[in-house]
């Protein structure tokens, strides 16, 4: 019988019990899929009217423009926290006590505040210094969705990468400072670099939150994918009702799979990370003739 390191391999009444789970549990699944089915064609949600309205060319344009609004908040907020995370990893890492400090107290400061009030507190912000001066923008709610993903990500990000740089064997620290590099060239040139590369698909990861945070953006009006929506369910009437279990269902089957597109890119980076490795490549042997004649 095999074992494993993290637990007993089942003898033959646990895998019998284990089929048994599993087929149980699938048509628990099955079921529960069955009787949502049954209730939306009570309600009259499968309806033909209902599904028709996505052939119109308003709701794709606005299921369109909604899901480049979210992609463009979701790039700039996803290089900004990973540039603010990089800086603040550095930071608490300092050996400048003032520094690290601050660094320290502004992760755990943002970590701990929820990420929805960051951003309204933001809006209202830039809300009352537009109002102040006088100014009308459209980016208030842009900006402000953006700043707040970027606050509160590029603080997880800069966790990330410092555990990355902890877990870099402090002999070649050691060794580093031995042939006279720089603490600055230790960590740019040694630390950084292994801390990301190990860490990648962690902060990749990282990066389908990011893009998930993007539709607290309908909190402050902005018209990302969740807000375009809202809108649409509230507008359109079929039937003598709104859409509103139809348009979810379809915006949810976008928002999964830009995240398991993420998360497939994390997947794949990972596998070619472990393969580059282990990849070493090896001096071709020599002929013991050749080796012999040049002797």
């Amino acid at each position: 019988m095999s074992s494993s390191v993290l637990y007993d391999a089942p003898g033959p009444k646990a895998r019998v019990r284990n089929r048994i789970y599993t087929v149980a549990g699938s048509l628990a699944v099955l079921g529960l899929v069955a009787f949502t089915l049954y209730r939306m064609n009570a309600k009259g949600q499968l309806e033909p009217e209902v599904w028709n309205i996505f052939n119109n060319a308003g709701v794709r344009t606005s299921i369109r423009d909604g899901v480049l609004t979210t992609l463009k908040v979701f790039a700039v907020a996803g290089v900004l926290s990973l540039v603010l995370g990089l800086l603040l990893a550095v930071a608490r890492l300092s050996e400048h006590k003032a520094v690290s400090w601050l660094a320290t107290g502004f992760i755990e400061l943002f970590r701990a505040i929820p990420l929805l009030i960051t951003i309204y507190a933001l809006w209202v912000l830039f809300l009352t210094y537009k109002s102040d001066l006088g100014v009308i923008g459209d980016n208030t709610a842009f900006w402000a969705l953006v700043i707040g993903l970027t606050v509160y990500n590029g603080c997880v990000q800069a966790e990330v990468i410092r555990a990355g740089v902890n877990a870099v064997p402090r002999g070649q620290v050691e060794a580093a400072y031995a042939i006279g590099l720089r603490k600055s060239q230790v960590m740019t040139m040694l630390l950084l670099p292994q801390a990301v590369r190990s860490m990648l698909p962690t902060m990749i990861s990282q990066l389908v939150v990011t893009l998930k945070d993007t539709s607290l953006g309908y909190i402050i009006t902005y018209d990302e994918l969740l807000f375009a929506a809202r809108t649409m369910a509230n507008n359109i009437i079929v039937n003598g009702e709104n859409p509103i279990t139809a348009v979810v269902i379809v915006v949810g089957a976008i928002y999964v799979a830009l995240c398991l597109a993420l998360a497939g890119l994390a997947t794949w980076i990972e596998r070619r990370g472990r393969r580059a490795k282990t990849g070493i490549s090896v001096a071709a042997a020599t002929e013991p003739a050749l080796a012999e004649a040049a002797d």
